[in-house]
């Protein structure tokens, strides 16, 4: 009779295994997406990457700098109002709480950084042929994004 018993235990635990299996998977599953949920902000996102806006302080004068700096320092200079709609695709958002564009030209982050003053001077060329902040923007996202 104990062998009985115990061979029943047996077959019970051998036909758990796969459903033990089975819900530690769902179980990981689940446990992803919601990190998953959790990491992109909770929500589905349009737009990768968007500038805060809102910078209030003066950027530097064009003066201290020559060539391409200074060309960019008078992009923020003369459009200030289109840089600050636009995302800073050096990431100084996130690593240093830059609102905008804008904000890396109210100090020497901009000089010295390729990505600020590519997209200054290319919002600038852009403001110069005619194009509205929106499709500025847009623009820029398309081309420095990838």
């Amino acid at each position: 009779m104990g062998k009985d018993k115990n061979s029943k235990k047996e077959g019970n635990s051998n036909r758990q295994a796969p459903y033990k299996i089975m819900i530690f998977i769902v179980a990981a599953l689940v446990a992803s997406a919601a990190a998953a949920f959790l990491l992109t902000g909770g929500t589905k996102q349009t737009k990768l990457s968007v500038a805060l806006g809102g910078e209030k302080r003066t950027t530097l004068s064009p003066n201290y700098f020559i060539g391409k700096t200074a060309k960019a320092y008078r992009a923020a200079k003369e459009i200030p109002e289109v840089l600050d709609k636009v995302y800073c695709y050096c990431e100084c958002q996130k690593n240093f709480g830059h609102k905008s564009l804008l904000t890396c030209f109210i100090d020497k982050h901009g000089s010295k950084c390729g990505i600020c003053m590519d997209e200054a001077i290319m919002a600038y060329d852009l403001k110069k042929k005619g194009y509205d902040t929106k499709s500025i923007v847009d623009k820029i996202d398309d081309y420095f994004s990838r």
